[in-house]
């Protein structure tokens, strides 16, 4: 074996396998704290969900990384099946429905912002996913990891942060700024597949790639790479598939209905979902009839309202249950 590949060999994941455990132990004792006295609740089979993820981010930081095979492994884990895990957890949302108002308010905000909605786009994930493997293995990069612990995490962490964006921009449940169509993230799921696929071919026929490996560790990586991808991304396909509802008209934060729709305030509050809103001009919250308005009266279905100048208690996101 080259000298150089087994530089891994010394690599030990360390203080970064405690990352995916304290993770999950915030993100469960916020899914408890939903379910006390007064609480709204939480699924728990979002919370499998995350947990799912975030053992399986602990497996692929914690393999013995002995070859390109297992670094393939590796990359599969870490970059693509945990960070379905945890984006179907559906963080954010969790995160809305604990802090309080002003907090919530703040995140709303941000989420607003122009470059988090370019930043959040499919083929934004797509250039750093699949753009982001071709520099690793075209390039003298992957080389340089073998002997460098620093960059070795480094590209760790990209796969793991450039795997969380791109698979909540083509079927996260979390809401964010307004979302690409399903058929454009359908299109730029499969340029995902078929690049990933034409670079496992690559390399398995040892063209135009520096990875110093042994002809059949490479080709070993190579179809791990291209049937673990695939079946990645074809469970992110039917995830998209199974969770998509259409859009409402008028909000600002789109994504799957679950307890109630997501209701933009224009008057600058925070999105409520389901539950009671007050209304400008009412004397009443509406509980799922209908409320005075400013200029008028309008039924109001499913027991949430637009909010017409003024802010509203963020109650959470607008996940399907």
């Amino acid at each position: 074996m080259n000298p150089a590949h087994a530089g891994h060999h010394g690599f030990a994941p360390g203080p970064a396998l405690l990352v995916p455990l304290v993770l999950f132990w915030i993100y469960l004792a916020a899914a408890l704290r939903q379910r006390r006295p007064g609480g709204i609740g939480w699924p728990h089979r979002r919370t499998a969900a995350f947990g799912v993820g975030a053992g399986l981010l602990a497996v692929g930081l914690g393999l013995p990384v002995g070859g390109f095979a297992a670094h393939a492994w590796q990359h599969l884990l870490v970059g693509m099946l945990a960070p379905l895990g945890l984006v179907l957890g559906a963080p954010v949302t969790l995160l809305l429905r604990t802090v309080d108002r002003r907090r919530g308010r703040a995140l709303v905000r941000l989420l607003r912002r122009p470059a988090l909605a370019a930043l959040s786009h499919p083929a934004t994930g797509l250039a750093l996913t699949v753009g982001g493997l071709y520099l690793l293995y075209l390039t003298p990069l992957y080389r340089a990891t073998l002997t460098s612990p620093a960059l070795h995490h480094l590209v760790h962490l990209h796969f793991l942060l450039s795997g969380l964006l791109f698979t909540w921009s083509v079927a996260g449940p979390d809401p964010g700024p307004r979302r690409a169509r399903v058929p454009v993230r359908l299109v730029v799921l499969g340029a995902a597949v078929a690049g990933h696929a034409a670079l496992a071919q690559l390399m398995y026929a040892g063209l135009a790639v520096d990875v110093p490996a042994p002809p059949d560790d490479l080709r070993a990586g190579a179809t791990v790479m291209y049937y673990g991808g695939d079946l990645a991304e074809i469970a992110l396909a039917l995830t998209l598939l199974t969770t998509w509802r259409p859009e409402r008209k008028g909000t600002f934060l789109t994504h799957p209905v679950e307890e109630g729709p997501l209701v933009n305030t224009p008057g600058g509050g925070a999105p409520v979902v389901g539950g009671s809103v007050p209304v400008v001009g009412g004397s009443a919250p509406v509980v799922g009839g209908s409320a005075p308005v400013v200029g008028g009266s309008a039924p109001v279905v499913g027991g949430s309202a637009p909010v017409v100048g003024g802010g509203a208690p963020v109650v959470g996101g607008g996940v399907r249950a």
